[in-house]
C-alpha cells in the first residue's frame, strides 16, 4: 500500500513537471533539444509510475497482467516504429533529435492519458480492465 502510495505522488508531482515545461524560453536549437529531452523523461518517468501501479493493481489477476505487459510491449514497439517514421523527413539533419523526441513525448502523454484513465475508472465500468 505504501509503494502505491508512494507512486500516486511521484505520478501527480512529475504529471505538474510536464506540464510546466514547454521549451518557450529555449533560444538555440541545443536548448530546444535538451529541453524536449527533458520533457520526454519526464513523460517517460510518469509512464513507468502509472505502469506499475497498474500492474500492481492487477496482481491478483495474472491474465490481466499478462495482457498489460504484452499491450505495453506492443506500444513501444509502436511508438518507436512511429517515432523514426516521423522524423524520417530530417534524418541526419541537426532538427532530427528535437522532431523525435517530441513524438516519443507526445505519445508518451497519450499512453499516459490511457493509463490515467484505467487508474480512474470504477468498479462495474465494463469498458475498464482495471477497476479499483
Amino acid at each position: 500500500m505504501r509503494l502505491l502510495f508512494l507512486i500516486s505522488v511521484i505520478s501527480a508531482a512529475l504529471t505538474q513537471t510536464v506540464s510546466a515545461n514547454d521549451c518557450s524560453d529555449a533560444s538555440s536549437q541545443k536548448e530546444m533539444t535538451d529541453c524536449a529531452k527533458q520533457t520526454y523523461v519526464m513523460s517517460d518517468a510518469r509512464l513507468n509510475a502509472n505502469y506499475a501501479q497498474l500492474k500492481q493493481r492487477l496482481a491478483d489477476d495474472v491474465e490481466a497482467e499478462q495482457q498489460l505487459v504484452a499491450a505495453q510491449r506492443a506500444w513501444i514497439a509502436y511508438r518507436d516504429a512511429e517515432c523514426a517514421f516521423s522524423a524520417s523527413g530530417v534524418t541526419g539533419g541537426s532538427i532530427f533529435s528535437f522532431v523525435h523526441t517530441q513524438c516519443l513525448n507526445r505519445l508518451t502523454q497519450d499512453r499516459n492519458a490511457d493509463f490515467d484513465r484505467y487508474l480512474k475508472c470504477q468498479e462495474g465500468d465494463l469498458s475498464c480492465p482495471a477497476p479499483k
